[in-house]
């Protein structure tokens, strides 16, 4: 059985940060990308980021481009999602998700697997 576990959300203010962590088990871990998509209340999942396989591969939203890091540790099965000098408009339930192409699909219909979400709650 598949399962991916989000932790690391909360309240921060405006200009901090947060680093979320991804577990992932019941998969050959090193053998999947995986993304962190997001979704505000109203309004549909988003991608955020993307990595490949083996890390060689990054990908992200422009709205978020030089702020977070994706990273991974496959001998640790987690990824993660570095968050910088957060916004107000970042608020939303952030998803990580596998995607058991070489090169990670960036938008949702592309993975096999979602964890439940992690709220991230940006105050201004």
């Amino acid at each position: 059985q598949v399962q991916l576990v989000e932790s690391g959300g909360g309240l921060v203010q405006a200009g901090g940060s947060l680093r979320l962590s991804c577990a992932a088990s019941g998969l050959t871990f090193s053998r999947y990308s995986l993304g962190w998509f997001r979704q505000a209340p109203g309004k549909e999942r988003e991608f955020v980021a993307a990595i490949s396989w083996s890390s060689t591969n990054t990908y992200y939203a422009d709205s978020v481009k030089g702020r977070f890091t994706i990273s991974r540790d496959n001998a640790g099965n987690t990824v993660y999602l570095r968050m910088n000098s957060l916004k107000p408009e970042d608020t939303a339930v952030y998803y990580c998700a596998a995607d058991p192409r070489v090169r990670p699909a960036l938008v949702p219909k592309g993975y096999y697997y979602w964890g439940q979400g992690t709220q991230v709650t940006v105050s201004s």
